[in-house]
């Protein structure tokens, strides 16, 4: 009996899925799986500076500030008990600081390991980008290639011979470049 290896069976479901559907299920899956692995060795303050960001970026999050902010203005202004931190509330102004500290600490936390996914995602994009570039200059060699044995006429198109060349990622990168210095 032969084992497949999960790969195997991932590249399996690219040549046998029976419609789109099914293809897009396919990669949906392969993209979760890698965001999943890129996440997987987050350390436990990794996962909790996530946890953060997420109450964070909340409504409750909002709400839980406005009803200690009223509460903590009202206990030291208004209330009829002892005020522990009266006008201008010094003691407030403290811990919200501290608050902000640890708040931005965790954001930026959470940030990092969202911007190396990111640019793990780049990466892949540039990949099969190049790699489709690649094979879409192979098949136009092979259509000319056939167009010529079948003898039609349009196969010395200068477009196409142009876009025959393989394209050099280097040699783009300095047009890029050069094209950014000129705009300065």
């Amino acid at each position: 009996m032969r084992h497949h290896s999960p790969s195997q069976h991932q590249g399996d479901a690219y040549h046998s899925a029976s419609s789109i559907e099914e293809l897009l299920k396919t990669n949906v899956e392969a993209i979760r799986r890698l965001d999943v692995k890129a996440l997987h060795p987050q350390s436990a303050t990794d996962r909790l500076a996530a946890k953060i960001e997420r109450f964070v970026g909340s409504s409750a999050f909002i709400w839980l500030h406005v009803l200690w902010f009223a509460g903590w203005i009202i206990a030291n202004t208004v209330a009829p008990t002892r005020h522990f931190d009266p006008f201008p509330f010094t003691f407030l102004t403290l811990v919200v600081s501290l608050e902000a500290i640890f708040l931005s600490a965790f954001i930026l936390m959470s940030q990092n390991m969202a911007s190396t996914v990111s640019e793990r995602r780049n990466q892949l994009d540039l990949q099969i980008n190049l790699l489709t570039e690649q094979e879409n200059t192979k098949v136009l060699n092979l259509l000319v290639q056939i167009g010529k044995h079948l003898g039609i006429e349009d196969c010395e198109d200068p477009d196409v011979k142009v876009l025959e060349k393989a394209t050099r990622p280097e040699q783009l990168a300095r047009q890029i470049d050069r094209a950014n210095r000129a705009d300065k």
